[in-house]
């Protein structure tokens, strides 16, 4: 399995992790930071320039400057020793223009926190980091020099030298360690939040709800409607024409070919958000495409009403691909879905007899179904072990 992180790698066998590239992505880590000590040089000399007065000033601002490209260049290198991305948490102003990016910046905490963070990474931890690689490497280069330093005899300095050989390995674990504690550090202060990943999750469903809808109003109002008036003519053409000639049978093939074209316009709109979903509810969609489905799938879905159209919406995604994904990868005989209001939430089941192995963190499309149900603050599990069967469950909150 992938390894995650530099701390996560310190747990492997010694030689597997100096045998890594773990220790050297961490000097790298920690000799970024000379970026940081170039920027306090800048700063110190832009107090001299400006003298004592004025200093305070131009630093403040050469610091509120610094501090948003400064945390950019932070979650960026943080790469080097942790896979997992760090997303930006800055939101898109509104509209473009000087004035609305600094009144959006302005007004999100993520500014204050990269701020903040600028100030002790500028002031200490730079430092650290520089003061670290320092000792890794001289310390042990002294120590391995003592045989041959003019002032001491060869055999007194071997000792020395055997200490500053087996400082190395110490030294990558010691490099390493500090490295993955910095990193923890920086994404618990620099990285979004799980409240402001949900709000940005909520932020493109609800936008891709409403582009959802203007394509399904538009292939319903302009692209089906002119199929079915090209369905119509088609077929009043042919009957115009004598039967069993050349002519009749062309126009009869395209007009067969105009209606496979509208029932798989229809199939599409239907999948995009089926009509169904939002006349009849969950229970009766649910119904509806597991009746589709390829493989013989058991509804029992019970509920006492209509929920709230995002609910419905993000329920009905997670049955939907939860069905796609029983027809296509599990080899299922057979599948069931459950669902019921509970204590103020919805609880989905789908089920399959197949043959398992579904995982959600080897990058499957069960991943962005978790991310779905997390936009309503939901939670979903999966348990599917080799062999099968595969249990999907999804508890989403219902407020009301």
């Amino acid at each position: 399995m992938l390894t995650r992180t530099a701390m996560a790698a310190m747990t492997r066998r010694p030689l597997a992790f100096l045998g890594s590239s773990w220790p050297w992505r961490a000097l790298a880590y920690l000799l970024c930071s000379a970026v940081y000590a170039v920027s306090v040089c800048l700063l110190i000399y832009t107090a001299y320039v400006f003298g004592t007065g004025a200093a305070f000033c131009a630093a403040l601002f050469a610091l509120i400057v610094l501090a948003l490209p400064l945390a950019a260049f932070e979650r960026t290198r943080l790469r080097l020793v942790d896979r997992m991305p760090a997303d930006d948490p800055h939101v898109r102003p509104p509209r473009p223009g000087v004035r609305a990016w600094l009144a959006t910046r302005v007004r999100e905490q993520a500014t204050w926190r990269d701020l903040g963070f600028t100030v002790v990474a500028l002031s200490v931890l730079c430092w650290m980091d520089l003061g670290l690689v320092s000792s890794a490497f001289w310390l042990p280069l002294l120590l391995m020099s003592a045989p041959f330093q003019p002032s001491m005899h060869w055999v007194d300095g071997l000792p020395l030298a055997v200490g500053g050989v087996l400082l190395v390995p110490l030294s990558a674990y010691m490099l390493a360690a500090w490295a993955g504690t910095r990193a923890m550090i920086v994404r618990a202060v620099l990285a979004p939040g799980e409240a402001e990943i949900i709000r940005s999750r909520a932020r493109l469903v609800d936008a891709f709800e409403a582009e959802r809808r203007r394509i399904e109003r538009d292939l319903h109002d302009g692209a089906q409607q002119r199929l079915v008036s090209l369905s119509m003519k088609l077929g009043l053409a042919r009957l115009d024409l004598p039967p069993g000639s050349p002519a009749e049978a062309q126009v009869a093939e395209a007009h067969e070919e105009a209606k496979r074209v509208l029932a798989e316009l229809r199939e599409l709109i239907r999948g995009i958000h089926p009509q169904v979903l939002t006349d009849r509810g969950l229970g009766a969609a649910v119904e509806d495409v597991a009746g589709r489905s390829p493989v013989p799938v058991d509804v029992d879905v019970a509920l006492p009403g209509r929920l709230p159209p995002p609910i419905e919406a993000a329920a009905y995604y997670v049955v939907s691909e939860a069905m796609t994904n029983i027809a296509k990868h599990s080899g299922a005989r057979h599948g069931f879905v459950y669902g019921r209001l509970h204590e103020g939430a919805l609880i989905l089941e789908v089920r399959d007899d197949g043959v398992g192995g579904a995982d959600p963190a080897a990058g499957s499309g069960l991943a962005g179904l978790a991310d779905r149900v997390a936009v309503t603050d939901g939670v979903m599990t999966v348990s599917s072990p080799r062999g099968g069967p595969t249990l999907l469950r999804v508890e989403i909150p219902c407020p009301g």
